[in-house]
């Protein structure tokens, strides 16, 4: 389900439960519906997506420093992440260039030319396996596109321990190996070596 924007930025602390979406108007009221959450404060907008949170969250800053991209661009995330967007410089959004068949985001709320400004924020929960694109309307031409790929095997090269190349083990192999011939030669010309004596005349 899409992010549900604001209409004005001047209703402050109006949040509802993970599970609903909550869009706050310019006086004042509010109306909920399934699986989306929008805050309204000072004109942020924060929408959960379909399971509406209690799994991990990762963040994608929206024109860092008034650079004309996301980042990080290309974001891998398990099943059930939570993506929440932070706007850092004015006039960008979020509209969804493609997604896996099953899935349903919408990117921001409004049509292509709709943007939003410093301060904003949009969240949003995603569940369905696959490779999502966007980017940003008014930026695309500059390059200002992003890549979340959600599958299950996110964070599975993370361990407790640092890997040990394959290189490296082959490498202590063989100077295991070495070391052992090495003794083992030792060993035998100290209790089997030849006469060093200088032949007679």
């Amino acid at each position: 389900m899409a992010a549900t924007g604001v209409a004005g930025g001047g209703a402050a602390g109006a949040t509802a439960a993970a599970a609903q979406e909550t869009t706050t108007t310019s006086s004042g009221n509010t109306t909920a519906s399934e699986n989306e959450t929008t805050t309204a404060a000072n004109g942020t907008t924060t929408s959960g997506g379909s399971s509406g949170g209690g799994g991990p969250t990762e963040e994608v800053i929206v024109g860092p420093g008034g650079s004309l991209v996301y980042e990080p661009a290309d974001l891998t995330i398990a099943p059930g992440t939570t993506v929440n967007f932070v706007w850092e410089s004015d006039n960008h959004n979020i509209v969804v260039d493609s997604q896996p068949d099953d899935a349903n985001w919408e990117g921001t709320a409004g049509s292509e030319t709709q943007t939003y400004d410093t301060g904003h924020e949009y969240s949003y929960t995603f569940e369905t396996e696959g490779t999502f694109e966007y980017f940003c309307e008014p930026h695309k031409q500059t390059g200002m596109t992003g890549t979340i790929t959600v599958t299950p095997d996110a964070g599975e090269s993370e361990s407790s321990g640092p890997a040990i190349p394959s290189s490296a083990k082959t490498l202590g192999i063989a100077t295991t190996v070495v070391m052992a011939a090495t003794l083992g030669l030792t060993y035998v010309f100290m209790r089997y070596g030849g006469d060093y004596e200088t032949p007679g005349e």
